[in-house]
């Protein structure tokens, strides 16, 4: 299948970026799925990795927060090779939050929260204003201060996930990563997570997500990467890059895109096979 031409936004004054890929291949086992793959996120934006499954999508987040190791290349954080710096330098830097989370029972909010805390603490150093102050704030962006002393099972689906999210900020790292924040949740909790997401912006993060509603990524993200195949076939604002030529290169679906009348992010309408 012949991929699309990559389309690339180009601001005025393009953003610096913190964390980048040059020719990076990677997979799991024997599988390889990426192969020399360069790769800039921008910084201070919501990036919306998108595609079909099995495309490379989580592989390659990943892959860039340093649970996957790469086959060949290498993925850089501020110029240097992440795998040459001390874990503790990278999680002050990087925060990364997958598919799958699990707690031990009867943990509460806070001490979730508080968790996020542990990359910033020596081994000689008590608990201190300044965590308190970090926690408290990641508390309050996520909406959970009056939530914060209830036990994560007890809470439904989108307040969980708002939770690990505020742990994620509670690590007071420039960058996140985030995998499908918001699988299996209702529209309602979706809207509250990406919600949540795109106010972290304005705080001065970068967020990078692997989503797989092309709606919400196209409402919420500031800069979209389309993969197909292990490569990225396309990446820029939703306004350029979703065309109906795109999506039937993703997907094998036909459709329309007009543009929403409130917010003028593209909308997919007429979907058909």
């Amino acid at each position: 299948m012949k991929a699309l031409a990559t389309v690339i936004t180009q601001p005025a004054h393009p953003p610096s970026t913190a964390l980048s890929t040059h020719a990076l291949s990677a997979g799991h086992g024997k599988h390889r799925v990426i192969e020399s793959l360069d790769f800039a996120l921008p910084e201070n934006q919501v990036t919306a990795i998108v595609g079909p499954n099995g495309c490379g999508k989580s592989t390659l987040l990943n892959t860039l927060g340093r649970i996957l190791a790469p086959q060949g290349g290498h993925v850089l954080l501020d110029g240097i090779d992440i795998h040459h710096l001390p874990s503790k330098q990278v999680a002050q830097k990087l925060a990364l939050l997958p598919q799958e989370t699990t707690a031990p029972e009867g943990m509460t909010v806070l001490d979730l929260v508080r968790f996020g805390r542990q990359p910033h603490q020596p081994w000689y150093s008590q608990w201190s204003a300044e965590d308190q102050r970090i926690v408290k704030a990641a508390l309050k962006a996520a909406n959970l201060l009056d939530m914060q002393n209830r036990e994560l099972d007890k809470l439904s689906g989108g307040q969980r996930q708002r939770a690990w999210i505020a742990m994620a900020i509670a690590q007071d790292t420039p960058l996140l990563l985030l995998d499908e924040p918001t699988s299996a949740l209702d529209l309602g909790h979706q809207i509250e997570v990406f919600e949540l997401i795109r106010s972290l912006i304005t705080q001065g993060k970068t967020v990078a997500m692997v989503v797989h509603d092309l709606l919400n990524a196209a409402r919420y993200a500031d800069h979209i990467v389309a993969m197909h195949e292990g490569a990225i076939i396309a990446q820029g604002s939703p306004k350029e890059i979703l065309t109906p030529e795109l999506v039937y290169e993703l997907y094998q679906v036909r459709c329309d895109v007009i543009n929403d009348p409130v917010n003028g992010a593209p909308l997919l309408v007429n979907i058909r096979r």
